[in-house]
Order: C-alpha cells, then structure tokens, then sequence
C-alpha cells in the first residue's frame, strides 16, 4: 500500500463519526493480563502517589489555615459529624466499584444496573441524615449537628452519581484521570472553605468543603468517563455482583465502625474538645496513610485481579509490591513519629500543642497500620470478599476491645492501645487474606519484618539523639535534622543488617523512566 492511499485511509477513519460506545469500548474490554502490566502498574503507582501527595499537600495547607481561624471546638463539632457519617461513601458504594473492578468480564446493563442502585441507595442515605439531625443533635447535646446533618446529605446523591465512573476508570487504568479529577475538586473545594472561614462563617466552612468537592468530583468523572447509564436489568450476573459486592461491604463497614468508634466515643465522654486535638493529629497521620494506601489499593486491585487465574503470578506480584511499599513507607512514619510535636506546633501553632504526643504515637501505628491496609489486595483479586468481611467482623471486636481497655485513660490511653491492636493483627491479617492462593507467615515476614523492625530502630534511635543534642535547635531546623537522622539510621539497618536493596534499585529505574534522573545529569 502506497503511503498515499495510507495517509487517505488514516484521514477518513479520523473523520469518521465516532459512536458513543466506541469511545467507551476502553471500559468494558476483557480483565486480562498483558505485556508490560507490571511496569505499567509501577508507573501508575509512582504517578498517582505523587498525585495524591499534591492533594494531601492542599489538604494540609487549608487545615494548617482553617486551625489558626477556628478552634478545637469547632473541629470537634465537625469530627463528631463526619464519624457518624463516614459510613455513607462505603454504604453508597455498596462494594460496586470493587465488583465492576475486579471482574474478567462486564457489560454495559450490568455497570447500569450497578449505577441505578448507587444512586437508589444515595438518594435514601440522604433522606434518612436530613431526617435525623434533630436526634443526633439531642444525642450530643450540640443543637448546631442538625443542620450540619441536613446539609451533608446532599454528600450522599454526589458520591453515588461518581461511584461507577470512577470504577470504570480504575478498571482501564486511567488513574492519572482519577488523580487529576480529586487535586482539581480538593484546591477548589478547599479555597472555598478557608474563604467561608475568612468570612466569619465558623465551622461552615469545614461544612462546606465536602459538599463543594462532592460535586465537583461528579462533574469530572462524568466529563473524563463518557460513558452514559442506561436502563437497569436485574441478570444473574448483576446478582453474583451484589454477592461480591456485600462482601466488601461487610468488612469496610465493620472497619470503619472500628476505625471510627474511637471519635464517637471520645466526643461522647471526653467532649469536643479533646476530640478537636486528636482529630487533627489523625487528620495529619491519615493524610500520609492515604497518600500510600489509598492510591496503591486502587492499583492493586486492578493490577492483581488480571492475574486471578494464576495463583503462582499473583502471589509473586503482591510479595514484590507489598516489599516495596514496607521498605518506603517505613521511614516516612518513623519520621513522622519523631517530629510530631514540632510539626503540630509549626503547622498548627501553640495552641495545639496536645495534639503532638498523639500524633506521635499515631504515627508509630502507622508503620504497621499501612501494611495491615493492604490485605483487600489479595481478598478483592481472588474473588474472596466473604473472607474480608469475615476478617473485618473479627478485627472490629479487636479494636473495640482496645477502646474499652483505653478509654478511662483518655485519648492518649484509646491512641496506644489501638496502636498495640494493629501491631499484634497485622501479619495474621495478611496471612489470613493470602490463604487461598498460598501465602504463608513466612512469606508475609520475608515482605514485612526486616522494613518494620528497621523503621522501629530508627524512631528509638532517633528520638535518643534528638533528646540528647537537637534540644536547642529552632523547631525549622530540627525537624529537617531529625528527619535525615532518622532515615539514615533506617537505612543503616535495612541495607546493612538485611542486605535488602532490590527496592532501592527499582526506585531509581523509576525514576530514569519518568526522566527525573536525566534531568539531573543534563543540568
């Protein structure tokens, strides 16, 4: 064929009117792995982490803004809101998105059936809030919940218009799509509180913030995801994706319930006000959680599930992931852990001093709270969330338990005794979700534990120089100063006591493939 007919025939098939269904074809294509999917999932980690890490930095500096415009109280006010709440983006989703993720084959009328039933759910979550804000207001004695409950509710319609648009996109891949739709509705969504702060309107403008992201999350999906719902039709299939669904939803409403107990119970006897302090220093510790965990989960899933049909793969695939995100991970909460209390007050300023021991110890769980969140990888891509719900139920009554045991010491006895909690279930979690395709303590250890004790030598390492000698340093200085201390000593005993330096090596690849180092060397 002559490169002129070529040209000719290239130029028709671009005029060529494009019909709605092959613009979305990209979505329903078979879950099959392919050449390259490995690499691919790397690149994709590295881009949305680094995505979600622009988000967080836009989260923390509107929180570190709107801390020195309200008070304790005032946050208080909102965290007793949002943990009775929280349930409603899991309940909404109803473990859909996982479904539509995770399986080797679905179509159009199964993902709109899916949709209709987000929305049907959203529309009575939204109902039920408006209509309960009067008794939860009595329940804490804080007349101003039943107008935060009326307004919040709206929330609920939002997420559940965006849920299957987003796992559409999650199951092609597109997550720098994702990422791009989450940082635009966060910068917006959080101008527009700390403007309602500046104007005086108090703990409105904390209200304010997920209502305007919310809907702006559901402008982007619908605008990058063109693809339309259609009628709903109840098939076998979308029936054996309900079961799958209410798996994950078994164990994210226990986990949430667990994970969020702690604030409904503190708000309850201990007040708004110390909630208001640990709230803040959960806000910080849950911010780097999510920028590791969240992003890699969505991957994971996508990633692991084209592998389900070969346990072999699959459990080489998650060993190597799951190093890779112990060995980076590690240090970033060790040091964390060491200068908790400055960046409190350098962040938040004096006032907030109370919150710094908590986010200290919070951080300390967070070395094996970020390998604990990656047991949905495995359960989601083999098709088991019966096992995830069972998990959830057993480790919610494990937390509970660690509530009722720290509770009568107040939220710095309710923040260790989670903290123990999560170091105690971590590897049986991992061992219990790996079962099905062969995953064993030791392979879980040979993952985990050389990066875990590393991170943990080096926050006592740390912490004994910078109680001994970085005392008089100004708190700018020393927190840079023991930050480098603390990864150093990390370091020294991960690469010089185990000997691990695959993860160093693939870091710096990654970093070749994105051009970071070459830019280097050419300035």
């Amino acid at each position: 064929m002559s490169g002129h007919l070529k040209a000719r025939i290239q130029r028709i098939e671009r005029e060529r009117p494009v019909h709605r269904n092959e613009r979305t074809d990209q979505y329903f294509a078979d879950n099959k792995p392919y050449s390259g999917l490995g690499r691919r999932s790397l690149h994709s980690g590295v881009a949305f982490i680094a995505a979600r890490g622009l988000n967080i930095f836009v989260q923390l500096a509107s929180t570190i803004v709107l801390a020195r415009l309200l008070g304790p109280h005032d946050f208080g006010l909102v965290a007793m809101m949002l943990a009775l709440i929280g349930f409603a983006p899991l309940f909404v989703d109803l473990g859909m998105s996982e479904a539509s993720a995770q399986r080797s084959s679905i179509s159009r009328a199964e993902v709109s059936t899916l949709f209709w039933l987000n929305v049907l759910i959203g529309v009575v979550l939204a109902v039920v809030l408006a209509a309960s804000g009067r008794w939860i207001a009595r329940a804490f004695g804080e007349p101003s919940l039943a107008g935060m409950a009326l307004a919040l509710s709206v929330t609920f319609l939002m997420m559940a218009l965006s849920t299957q648009h987003y796992a559409l996109m999650r199951r092609a891949m597109q997550f720098r799509r994702i990422a791009m739709i989450d940082i635009s509705a966060n910068i917006i969504g959080s101008a527009a509180s700390v403007g309602l702060a500046l104007s005086g309107w108090g703990y409105w403008a904390l209200i304010a913030k997920p209502i305007i992201t919310s809907a702006l999350t559901v402008v982007g999906a619908w605008t990058a995801c063109r693809w339309i719902p259609g009628r709903p039709r109840l098939t076998p299939m979308v029936k054996e994706l309900l079961r799958f669904g209410l798996g994950v939803t078994g164990f994210t409403m226990t986990d949430y319930f667990a994970r969020s107990a702690d604030r409904i119970a503190m708000g309850y006897f201990l007040g708004a006000g110390p909630l208001g302090y640990f709230q803040n220093a959960f806000t910080i510790y849950n911010n780097l959680l999510s920028i590791l965990s969240e992003p890699l989960h969505n991957i994971a899933v996508s990633g692991l599930s084209k592998l389900q049909h070969s346990a072999a793969e699959l459990k080489r695939s998650w060993e190597g992931a799951l190093s890779l995100l112990c060995y980076f991970s590690g240090p970033a909460f060790a040091a964390l852990a060491v200068s908790a209390h400055d960046i409190v007050i350098v962040l938040l300023g004096e006032k907030w001093s109370p919150a710094g021991p908590l986010l200290c110890i919070l951080a300390i769980r967070g070395i094996a709270d970020c390998i604990e969140r990656t047991l949905g990888w495995v359960h989601v891509a083999v098709g088991r969330p019966d096992r995830w719900m069972r998990w959830g139920i057993f480790s919610a009554i494990c937390q509970l338990v660690a509530l009722a045991a720290g509770l009568p010491f107040g939220v710095v006895g309710v923040t260790i005794a989670y903290t123990v909690t999560m170091f105690v279930l971590f590897v049986p979690a991992l061992v219990y979700a790996g079962r099905p395709v062969g995953i064993s303590v030791g392979d879980v250890l040979r993952a985990t534990a050389p990066q875990t004790i590393a991170a943990l030598v080096a926050v006592a390492v740390a912490f004994s120089i910078q109680e001994a000698f970085l005392q008089e340093l100004p708190r700018l200085l020393r927190i840079p100063v023991a930050s480098v201390i603390c990864v150093t000593a990390y370091l020294t005993v991960v690469v010089g006591v185990f000997r691990i330096t695959r993860p160093l090596q693939l870091a710096w690849s990654l970093l070749r493939d994105f051009g970071i180092v070459r830019l280097q060397v050419n300035s």
